[in-house]
């Protein structure tokens, strides 16, 4: 299986400006920028490729979290990940130095223990996290039962 998205930009780095798309239309024609990555927090002004990547963590992340609870035989009732990718300069220009995988879940009749072991597992090995294997990644978790 291949996905697809396609990016085009035109002008410098700092004044220029560009848009993402892909075949879902999810991303149609969507604005991104030096401002919007840099500058704009609040998101108003387009995305960014940090954006991306959190909301694909995120996504990714809780798919196999619920695959991984299914295969223990539980059933969520509800998984809200928020992923926070924190962007730095460093000495070679810019570098992703972490990512936070902000985790509340509501899972019946599982034990605490037992869910953070499968919730553990499922942050290592769902396939954004393995690609995403040279940035540290933590998870943190709030639980209900």
């Amino acid at each position: 299986m291949i996905r697809k998205a396609t990016a085009h930009w035109e002008g410098s780095g700092k004044e220029g400006k560009g848009s993402l798309s892909g075949p879902s239309k999810v991303l149609d024609n969507t604005p991104y920028s030096f401002t919007a990555r840099f500058e704009n927090e609040d998101g108003t002004k387009g995305t960014n490729p940090e954006e991306l990547l959190a909301a694909s963590h995120a996504g990714c992340f809780n798919m196999a979290l619920s695959f991984a609870l299914g295969g223990e035989g539980f059933t969520p009732d509800s998984l809200h990940t928020d992923a926070l990718v924190k962007i730095e300069q460093v000495d070679a220009g810019f570098a992703v130095t972490n990512i936070t995988l902000k985790l509340n879940a509501k899972v019946p009749e599982v034990s605490r223990e037992q869910f953070e072991k499968i919730a553990n597992g499922a942050k290592e090995n769902c396939p954004i996290s393995k690609a995403l294997a040279t940035v540290p990644i933590k998870l943190e978790i709030t639980f209900s039962n």
